[in-house]
């Protein structure tokens, strides 16, 4: 389908570092689009080969979640999602976020969450078993998720002082959401609506007492700072975690690595995404590119 609008030049990368390096070679040679053919995780890294050019992203999704499409309205089957790449494309410079870890600092651009603490921790338990990941998706997620609540995070002391250069908190885990509304189940007003910069939700602790009141409140109305001792930061432009001892972080459910010392900043209008066109009643959301 695309070979008949496009002068096309298939890749088939065997790794993340090499879907990265041939995105970023494509935006250096002048390609108009890179298309991220996948789920989330190729579409992390392909984004990370072309944020801060002129190449666009575009996603046919074929993951199990799918999260990034879901948010901008690209449709979930790859033939209705390849057609909006085709004929009258209509592209958004989105924002993203940049995550840093370690001194000298390693880099990533973050599409639509990051995470420190317990959500990086629940990444790296279910991609220990991907083929339960394949299988079971959203299902396989959420039993990584009870298991590390219920193994070690339920006890454990805050080890993480964040801080926005104005405001200090010490915490186990925290999120830091690019769009609203989140979306990984479905679309829910996990935190709240976003401004001009990152929603960030602080968590001090996560006893097993908390739990149903942090699932109800991201379920219904997604106001989690009415949970004692959950902290919604909103319209963050960056915010630096000291761990101690090293945690681990993850960007759109990736994995990035354990550090002592983490930097996100906001970074508006970073990345150019093909998507749907917005109805002509309604203002456009941004210049086509």
């Amino acid at each position: 389908m695309l070979a008949d609008s496009y002068e096309i030049e298939p890749s088939w990368p065997v790794s993340p570092d090499e879907v990265r390096l041939v995105s970023a070679r494509a935006a250096a040679d002048g390609f108009d689009v890179v298309v991220g053919f996948g789920g989330d995780g190729v579409v992390h890294h392909v984004a990370n080969g072309v944020t801060g050019t002129d190449t666009s992203l575009g996603i046919i999704p074929a993951g199990t979640t799918n999260v990034l499409a879901r948010i901008l309205g690209i449709p979930n089957r790859p033939r209705k999602a390849a057609e909006l790449l085709i004929g009258d494309v209509h592209t958004i410079s989105a924002p993203t976020a940049r995550v840093e870890l370690g001194d000298p600092p390693v880099t990533s651009h973050v599409t639509f969450g990051t995470g420190v603490g317990y959500d990086a921790e629940v990444v790296e338990r279910s991609e220990g078993q991907p083929y339960r990941k394949y299988w079971f998706g959203s299902v396989h997620y959420a039993r990584s998720a009870v298991s590390a609540l219920l193994s070690d995070y339920r006890t454990r002391k805050p080890q993480l002082r964040v801080t926005d250069g104005v405001r200090s908190l010490d915490a186990v885990t925290v999120l830091a959401q690019v769009h609203a509304p989140y979306t990984y189940f479905g679309k829910m007003p996990l935190g709240v609506p976003a401004g001009d910069g990152l929603t960030l939700i602080i968590f001090e602790g996560l006893p097993l007492r908390r739990a149903p009141a942090i699932l109800i409140r991201a379920l219904r109305s997604g106001r989690l700072d009415k949970v004692r001792g959950v902290h919604v930061w909103r319209d963050v432009q960056q915010i630096t975690i000291d761990a101690d001892p090293e945690e681990a972080a993850q960007a759109d459910g990736e994995m990035l690595g354990r550090s002592g010392h983490i930097v996100i900043s906001a970074e508006p209008a970073a990345l150019n995404v093909v998507v749907p066109r917005p109805e002509s009643t309604g203002p456009e959301i941004s210049a086509p590119v």
